[in-house]
């Protein structure tokens, strides 16, 4: 798996690998550049996103964290910190289970250790392969941010649904089956990694209860809920999500 990449910061920071969301490219990290003047920041896409090259086949949460450890790789990167939305939450705590000589801290943004039920899944991946991104794009953005950033920020959530727009559909699709397929919960107990768990307090794709799950499985765990920001909390709520990073890695920093 070659997964388009981006480098950002002082060569001899600590790493902070950023992981978007399904349906985003790594410029949806752009709101926390800032934190390049303390961390080597390592954005990526995932596969079918962006500018990387889709998948040969299916894809599982497997699939997606082997690709990360690959990258990790490529970099000559032995060990970084780990900040994920939502998809790229569930490749971070995939990696920290699996690959965990590789993890030093998690930041869990917006996301869930199991999004059923698996049949709503099953019918997105569906639904892109019969008519594309734009049966999708307009529901992606409303889920992304609340309605007072539709109505403050439009040309921001254009430019999102445009990057929803431009996913490879059959990507998109196997990246759904890929959620559809994951459960993480009965793993999450072996996550030693110091975690902070972020939640949008208006999220609806991944309220605050999955990020409680979450929390009651790490040990030592801790959650943070961010008011008036919906799942990409990161943009909506930069200020707040960028304080937690500094603060949660300030050991790593």
């Amino acid at each position: 798996m070659r997964l388009a990449h981006r480098l950002d910061g002082d060569p001899a920071a600590p790493v902070l690998v950023l992981a978007g969301s399904l349906g985003s490219t790594l410029a949806m990290w752009e709101p926390q550049l800032p934190l390049a003047e303390r961390f080597r920041l390592l954005r990526y896409d995932h596969p079918g996103h962006g500018i990387s090259p889709p998948a040969d086949g299916p894809l599982s949460i497997d699939d997606l964290g082997a690709g990360v450890v690959e990258l990790l790789d490529t970099v000559e990167v032995e060990r970084v910190s780990f900040c994920g939305v939502s998809l790229g939450g569930m490749v971070a705590m995939w990696l920290a289970i699996h690959a965990p000589e590789r993890v030093d801290r998690l930041v869990l943004c917006c996301t869930s250790a199991y999004l059923g039920p698996p049949d709503q899944w099953q019918e997105r991946a569906e639904l892109v392969r019969r008519k594309g991104m734009a049966a999708v794009a307009d529901a992606g953005v409303q889920r992304w941010f609340t309605p007072r950033f539709h109505q403050a920020q439009p040309a921001v959530v254009d430019r999102y649904r445009e990057m929803l727009l431009g996913t490879d559909a059959e990507s998109y699709a196997r990246c759904c089956e890929a959620i559809r397929d994951m459960d993480l919960r009965d793993d999450l107990s072996r996550i030693g990694a110091p975690t902070v768990v972020v939640a949008g307090a208006e999220d609806p794709s991944t309220p605050v209860e999955h990020a409680e799950t979450i929390v009651r499985l790490i040990a030592g765990s801790r959650l943070l809920v961010i008011p008036e920001a919906a799942h990409l909390a990161n943009v909506e709520r930069a200020d707040a999500v960028n304080d937690v990073v500094l603060e949660h890695l300030a050991v790593a920093a």
